[in-house]
């Protein structure tokens, strides 16, 4: 092997070598930092956002929804879905990543069944609820009106970001 064939097959194998140890950047969603996991509790509330029944009348305890972008993943808009533990309801929404604030235009399509839903006061507060652990987390909450309920009610929907944890179960 000449010295010139050597010196092409050691750059060769030097340039497969660099590029086969290239990771790809994994990047995150428009909406990440407003997107995730969140264990709730679900009130009745008049105008003025005072409880109406007390604290979750119903007896749904504490239930898990999600926030996640849309599929043309913008950053001032994400779905807000109860995860068909509510009231089955998944629905575009509003955002301000700045001010951590989302609302629907008025009341918009539900994905999962047909009726609209209304979401308004939309607010993430990081660091802003404890887990049951103890734990810091960031808080959420936003109020809903269905127009399929007969009652038009307004629920308020609040609680921290789901962290995982057996000790937060």
């Amino acid at each position: 092997m000449t010295m010139k064939r050597l010196l092409v097959a050691i750059m060769m194998l030097g340039a497969a070598l660099a590029t086969s140890c290239k990771k790809d950047e994994i990047k995150n969603t428009a909406t990440v930092d407003m997107a995730g996991e969140w264990a709730v509790t679900v009130d009745i509330v008049d105008e003025t956002g005072e409880a109406i029944y007390g604290e979750d009348p119903y007896g749904y305890g504490t239930i898990v929804i999600a926030t996640f972008n849309t599929a043309e993943n913008r950053p001032d808009k994400m779905f807000v879905s109860d995860c068909e533990n509510f009231w089955s309801f998944q629905v575009p929404v509003n955002v301000d990543q700045k001010a951590r604030t989302f609302a629907s235009d008025g009341a918009v399509d539900n994905v999962m069944y047909e009726c609209k839903v209304t979401v308004t006061g939309g607010k993430i507060t990081p660091g802003g609820a404890l887990t049951p652990s103890g734990m810091p987390a960031d808080a959420i909450e936003f109020c809903a009106v269905f127009d399929d309920d007969d009652d038009g009610f307004i629920y308020h929907f609040h609680g921290y970001r789901y962290s995982g944890l057996t000790a937060d179960e």
